[in-house]
């Protein structure tokens, strides 16, 4: 299982597709406040997350509470454009945390200062990033095939 860890999520419609992502790969969903939306049923049922009742999920009221559950910063991944590393240069392993930031700034300093390892998911020069979910899901499938390959 690995822990994908979503800071300040602004789009509720972003973190659901997450959420899904998450139960369909066995996954374990973070979520770090203040998040853009309110997590009830209104905003769940618009954004199709009727199977959130089969997320294994656990929320943190900050970045400081979350950061003190990480036991070993160094199996932390930050997703960021602010590196030349990719994720094809990662090594990841089961139990891995796989961070994204929030869809409008990414990451913060605090975050980036906190953890070594930096990683980019390469993308061409004519688009600016991608959508959150899809850099979610490009993340799991990376981590996702290292893991079941390297047994």
């Amino acid at each position: 299982m690995l822990n994908i860890v979503l800071i300040e999520p602004e789009i509720a419609n972003n973190t659901g597709n997450i959420g899904r992502l998450c139960v369909g790969t066995e996954n374990r969903l973070h979520l770090v406040h203040p998040f853009g939306f309110e997590i009830n049923d209104k905003n769940l049922k618009r954004a199709g997350m009727d199977y959130w009742v089969h997320l294994d999920w656990k929320q943190y009221a900050n970045v400081e509470e979350w950061m003190e559950k990480v036991q070993d910063k160094s199996r932390v991944f930050l997703f960021t454009k602010h590196t030349s590393k990719t994720y094809y240069e990662a090594e990841f392993q089961d139990g891995d945390w796989l961070v994204f930031g929030k869809e409008s700034e990414g990451l913060s300093q605090e975050v980036l200062k906190a953890f070594e390892n930096h990683i980019q998911i390469p993308i061409s020069s004519l688009a600016r990033s991608y959508n959150l979910g899809n850099a979610v899901a490009f993340a799991i499938g990376e981590a996702k095939r290292q893991i079941l390959f390297s047994k």
